[in-house]
């Protein structure tokens, strides 16, 4: 058994391996002397990921390249790539002083697998076991050290059978994306199930037809106390007003029209003048009693869910902060399924619920909650602070700033409320009648109907509200409190206001909303949601519009594509059955090779407990020959007036428009959804006309433009089309658009220019511009060009050699930003331009800055348009707010772990 923590020296030392060097540092504090802690840096083995990293003696392989075996069992080719070389020789040297090893990876599957890989690569003579602990705390660390283990071998070839899988589906899979669609795509197995998600919701909100509806609300006032209150008019003539729910989404008209009432303008500004300055009738009051239960602690998904509502974190930002807090100490581990809680932690919750809040707010017992997620199996408790006694926020604020502090506040204060008594209140009903004269001056009744809700005892809603940062104002917004009425009450109407509706299409996910989606479908785990969203982020399948993930039409065509022709790889069950079948390896009740062949190869037979499929192999070999590249890149629009079909075409420069006569650029950030038949149609058109050409180039006699796109001014040589891109070059800083002529233009296209070679070292030189200004080049040398003495269009070679041969300045040349446009002055008096910058023209009043929208041309920016886009950008600028001290009746530090860190930081 390993020593236990000492301070005593000792010949030999002890040698501790973790992931990180923040985790290194976390744990040094822990152990005595006798031990030495490096980091791996993360893995240290992996597949190759270039020919480069092939081993010569198995570069003629010919699936050296995949770096997986098939024929041999799948066996995987593991090598130490480049940048690990360095630190695996470290860890070398270290354990020659080593008398032991303690492999102390992450404890799930990927931690179990590092374990592995350095057993294997170090290949340690000394006695080596796996030390496995879910918080970074003397105490976790100790009671470790007493129960080590052997590497777990099922969770390893679980995490390699994946690994295996990953690489299979996107080596195979990925190669038909780029012969059938375009270079540079690519196919995983849980992310294009993922961009599935994103493009069948895109496809419902282009299906999605809005219908219009009114109703009416009306303002009441009590005959005695003249107190006011809301209620909604819900019937007219015994038929329930239309809503949103009663339109079909596909057509925008009703479902039912016999069966609910549907006002327009007219009709419901004539029925609320009718009734307004009436009596109501209190025909009946229902309470009903109410008690909410706390939520569960957090779980990965969960933290990433609420991290993105009420922080507006990412996925990927919300794990890279929980990392930080889990190797500096303050959190249990921070990849997990569980929610439970160890006698520890119910321990320390309790006794800060009783001593803040009171035997009120404590439940007679521990709360239990039990685990939602099919085959949870990543670690062993939900994600808490760490310890015995929770560290104060405060502290940790000090420690790791304000992302650390938020992230830690919130599970915080999640972990109490989830021990805390329930909230419980009155839900209170009001139902009032009256009558109304219809269009044909009949009497017909009308139902009105208030609610109300008192919380009468808070419970765990002083600690914490879900989407809420201030649980205190949140218990007031969730109040709605109605006046004392008694049926047979006359209730004044004294102002009833028709209000307009729209459907609305579905929502499109969110970063928090889709991985919610993912777990409930059993797709992924909690290792692998965060990045799976990253990737789809920067793999050219989507992009975000404020929080929406909206997939792109490049998107579109792939998942169309892969629909068809490999349905079995997109589909949602087969997806997550490869998750169950992955869980059931970790737990050794089934062998990794024969899963691996009935993947790839296929289950041809078929047995009573599995379904017959085919394999990978097979459905590459015959999919990927009945696809056609002309129908899978075209997504169709609809015909226009002239009876030709309009299409989004995915091109090897991106997604273009064309009607089979006329062709052009879709505009960047454009949503699928929004490019309707009539957009299509006025940008092809818009196209056709063209900007006015400058004149004609003397060589190609090809005509030269004077654009302004994403990214400022420039001029073009040609139209181009979606095969060939038309060659461009940026205006020169501070030139104006007008002094742009045909000899300018030529002298710009002509970047980079060729002006000879330096004679100091015999290496061409070359007048470039780049995105912070011109500049001269020659090899890896670069000078930028002085623009108040020079021009990168006129200077010459000697100009340039001179250049070179002075020192490098350090920092960049700025230079003024270039006014395209004088667009008015504002109500204020300030002037208003439409200016060029470094990312793309812009707005500004000489306070605030604007981007220009994308897709529409800068120039023809309006004065009215550019103050909105100004306010716009007011309203999004930040403001600071005091932090509120954790004080008064939310969720507070224990007063005993602040007193502890202060005596820690003290010391």
């Amino acid at each position: 058994m390993p020593e236990k923590i000492t301070d005593k020296t000792a010949p030999n030392k002890i040698l501790v391996i973790v992931e990180s060097p923040t985790k290194a540092k976390t744990i040094t504090k822990f152990l005595g002397k006798n031990y030495i802690v490096k980091a791996s840096f993360g893995h240290i083995r992996d597949l190759p990921n270039s020919a480069s990293e092939i081993p010569v003696k198995l570069k003629k392989e010919k699936w050296a390249k995949m770096g997986i075996n098939i024929e041999h069992d799948f066996e995987p080719l593991y090598i130490i790539p480049p940048k690990k070389k360095e630190q695996v020789t470290k860890l070398k040297e270290a354990l020659k002083d080593a008398k032991e090893v303690l492999l102390a990876t992450d404890e799930d599957r990927e931690g179990e697998s590092i374990s592995w890989h350095l057993l294997e690569t170090l290949n340690p003579k000394v006695p080596t076991k796996r030390l496995v602990f879910h918080e970074i705390t003397k105490e976790a660390i100790q009671k470790a050290l007493d129960s080590t283990r052997e590497i777990d071998m099922d969770l390893v070839r679980a995490q390699e059978t994946r690994r295996i899988i990953d690489r299979l589906f996107g080596y195979e899979v990925s190669p038909v994306l780029w012969r059938k669609i375009a270079p540079r795509l690519s196919a995983g197995r849980v992310q294009s199930v993922a961009v599935r998600l994103l493009v069948e919701r895109e496809r419902e909100r282009i299906k999605f037809r809005s219908g219009d509806y009114w109703d009416l609300k009306a303002k009441c006032e009590t005959p005695k106390s003249k107190e006011n209150f809301e209620a909604d008019i819900t019937h007219v003539d015994n038929l329930r007003l239309a809503s949103g729910k009663d339109f079909d989404p596909a057509t925008g008209i009703l479902k039912s029209p016999d069966s609910v009432k549907l006002f327009g303008e007219k009709e419901a500004t004539a029925l609320a003048n009718n009734l307004t300055g009436q009596n109501a009738k209190v025909e009946q009051i229902e309470e009903k009693p109410f008690s909410s239960t706390p939520p569960a602690p957090f779980v990965t998904s969960s933290l990433q869910q609420e991290a993105n509502r009420k922080l507006r974190f990412s996925a990927q930002r919300t794990m890279r902060v929980a990392q930080s807090l889990y190797e500096n100490g303050f959190i249990t581990y921070m990849r997990t399924d569980s929610t439970t809680l160890s006698t520890e932690a119910l321990t320390a919750a309790r006794t800060f619920i009783k001593d803040e809040y009171g035997d009120n707010y404590l439940p007679k017992a521990p709360r239990v909650y039990s685990t939602k997620v099919k085959n949870a199996q990543e670690a062993h408790e939900a994600i808490r602070p760490a310890g015995a006694e929770f560290t104060a926020p405060d502290v940790v604020m000090e420690k790791l700033g304000d992302d650390a502090f938020k992230l830690y506040d919130l599970i915080w204060k999640r972990t109490v409320a989830s021990q805390m008594e329930n909230a419980r209140g009155t839900y209170v009903s009001v139902t009032l009648s009256v009558e109304a004269l219809d269009s044909n001056n009949k009497k017909v009744p009308v139902t009105l109907r208030a609610s109300g809700k008192t919380i009468e005892f808070p419970g765990f809603l002083r600690a914490y509200v879900e989407g809420s940062d201030d649980p205190d104002s949140d218990i007031a917004d969730q109040e709605k409190i109605l006046p004392k009425m008694t049926k047979g009450d006359e209730i004044l109407l004294s102002k009833v206001s028709p209000l307009s509706h729209s459907t609305q299409p579905p929502a499109r996910y969110t970063e928090g909303s889709m991985i919610r989606e993912l777990e409930k479908r059993g797709i992924g785990r909690p290792s692998t949601w965060a990045s799976v969203v990253e990737l789809v982020l920067s793999r050219q399948y989507a992009f975000k519009k404020g929080t929406a993930l909206v997939p792109s039409f490049t998107a579109m065509a792939v998942v169309g594509m892969l629909e068809v022709h490999f349905h079995q790889l997109m589909d949602y069950d087969f997806t997550a059955k490869l998750e169950d079948d992955l869980d059931a390896i970790s737990r050794g009740e089934t062998g990794n090779i024969p899963y691996l062949s009935d993947f790839y190869f296929g289950n041809k037979k078929g047995t009573p407990d599995k379904e017959q499929k085919k394999g990978l192999k097979e459905l590459i070999e015959t999919g990927g020959d009945k696809i056609d590249p002309r129908e899978v890149c075209g997504l169709p629009i609809g015909q226009d007036s002239e009876d030709r079909l309009v299409e989004v075409r995915i091109g090897k420069f991106g997604p273009f428009l064309s009607n089979g006569v006329q062709r052009t650029s879709v505009p960047e950030g454009m949503p699928p959804d929004e490019l309707r038949l009539k957009e299509a149609t006025d940008l092809l058109t818009s196209a056709e006309k063209g900007p006015e050409s400058l004149g004609l180039h003397p060589e190609t006699q090809e005509p030269i433009f004077l654009k302004v796109g994403r990214y400022g001014p420039y001029v073009q040589l040609g139209i181009g089309d979606g095969e060939t891109r038309p060659k461009m070059s940026s205006l020169l800083p501070n030139m104006p658009l007008e002094s742009v002529d045909l000899e300018t233009a030529i002298k710009l296209l002509q970047l980079p220019k060729d002006l000879g070679q330096n004679p100091d070292n015999s290496t061409a030189v070359f007048a470039k511009l780049g995105p912070f200004g011109p500049y001269i080049e020659c090899g890896t040398e670069r000078r930028s060009i002085p623009m108040d003495t020079m021009s990168p269009v006129s200077i010459t070679l000697d100009e340039a050699v001179e250049l070179l041969r002075q020192p490098k300045t350090r920092g960049r040349v700025t230079t003024k930003p270039q006014v395209l446009k004088e667009i008015g002055v504002n109500a204020a008096g300030l002037p208003i331009q439409l200016l060029s910058g470094r990312y793309g023209p812009y707005v500004s009043d000489g306070t605030t800055n604007a981007s220009a929208p994308k897709g529409v041309d800068p120039m023809n920016i309006t004065l009215e348009t550019a103050v909105d886009l100004l306010k716009e950008r007011e309203g999004m600028t930040p403001k600071k707010k005091p932090r509120k001290k954790s004080e008064g009746t939310t969720a507070k530090s224990p007063k005993k772990s602040a007193a502890k860190s202060e005596k820690k930081k003290k010391s």
